[in-house]
């Protein structure tokens, strides 16, 4: 059996994430592809319950470190129960954000040390990295105004415009950083032209 492929979707708020994260399901599905799509932070019982604590409005108190350990704390259990396993067995994981979200809002956007998320991310993952990532990029003001037009706004999304740039900034240098596995999406574009640039991806991705 086939070692199966990891890839992730990232990106900050607005950039249409789910929409296009089905897009892509699809997509593999049409390949041929087992996939299991999932999200962090969630994807298990006990991580959906860690995002609820996360995305809690009313958590103001809640200090960076705490929000670090708990994102870890939920990858964990994601990697056990659903990533590894589904890997394993040749599936393909489309994952809703992973650990380059925690450099980018954690490291990027609260401002802690890249390399103390860097031991974590040793700790918790050991070799494991996505196979790929589409990262979907738009200038923050354009994704906050999507944002806001979903409703109620989570813990994070009542962040102040510098958190969200600082965020933006973090993911396009990992992308700089690392063009082996990421691929930038210009996700300002109207959606037939974005997932015109993730379906030439994903053919790239998926020719013999």
């Amino acid at each position: 059996m086939s070692k199966g492929r990891f890839i992730t979707l990232e990106g900050s708020e607005g950039v249409g994430k789910s929409t296009n994260l089905e897009f892509v399901h699809q997509r593999l599905l049409a390949a041929g592809k087992r996939v299991i799509v999932t999200r962090e932070p969630g994807g298990t019982g006990i991580g959906e319950q860690i995002r609820a604590l996360l995305l809690d409005p009313d958590n103001k108190a809640m200090g960076s470190d705490c929000e670090l350990l708990l994102m870890f704390a939920a990858r964990a259990q994601h990697l056990q129960e659903v990533i590894l396993p589904a890997v394993a067995r040749g599936d393909w994981v489309l994952c809703d954000r992973f650990t380059d979200a925690t450099y980018a809002y954690q490291g990027g956007g609260r401002g802690i040390d890249a390399q103390r998320i860097a031991g974590l991310e040793a700790w918790v993952q050991g070799a494991l990295r996505p196979d790929l990532t589409l990262l979907l990029d738009i200038p923050v003001a354009i994704g906050l105004a999507r944002a806001g037009e979903r409703g109620a706004l989570d813990r994070f999304e009542r962040e102040q415009l510098a958190f969200f740039e600082r965020v933006r900034q973090s993911y396009l240098d990992q992308a700089a950083a690392q063009p082996q596995r990421y691929r930038v999406i210009d996700a300002a574009q109207p959606l037939d032209a974005v997932q015109a640039q993730i379906a030439t991806v994903l053919d790239r991705e998926l020719a013999p």
